[in-house]
């Protein structure tokens, strides 16, 4: 799995022009899911999102986690992470995980996320999407597992 982290001001999704998910202060996940991944890859990146200390504490410094500052997080699936351009101009997506396993997986971590105690938004699995948001910092982390 891979997920991009990003520390947002306030974020949206719109599917249809339509807002499913809204987020003030938190993070905006991008998750991608690839063939072999298992319930251990998405515990893992549970847990190390929710204790990611990326939130500035009242020294100005990286040291609160979401759960520090009570944020919420807006959860997108994005099967492009697993995009391979190395050849060509067109990116292939061959090591994406199918659509069935990584919904799957995608709505395990949120579930996990969940039980963790944060707020979680989604987009919609699937659905052609518009991500909105303001990254704060900017602050941008990749985490694999």
């Amino acid at each position: 799995m891979r997920v991009v982290v990003q520390r947002a001001k306030r974020g949206k999704v719109l599917v249809n022009q339509e807002v499913v998910g809204a987020i003030e202060k938190g993070l905006v996940l991008l998750v991608g899911v690839t063939h072999d991944d298992e319930e251990k890859d998405i515990e893992y990146l549970a847990d190390k999102i929710v204790n990611l200390r990326i939130f500035d504490d009242e020294e100005g410094k990286m040291n609160l986690s979401i759960l520090d500052v009570k944020g919420s997080i807006l959860s997108i699936s994005q099967f492009t992470l697993y995009g391979d351009a190395r050849k060509g101009r067109r990116p292939n997506f061959m090591n994406a995980a199918k659509p069935d396993k990584a919904k799957q997986c995608y709505e395990r971590l949120n579930q996990l996320l969940r039980e963790k105690g944060v707020h979680v938004e989604t987009g919609r699995f699937g659905e052609m999407m518009e991500v909105d948001f303001i990254n704060d910092g900017p602050v941008t982390i990749l985490l694999e597992s």
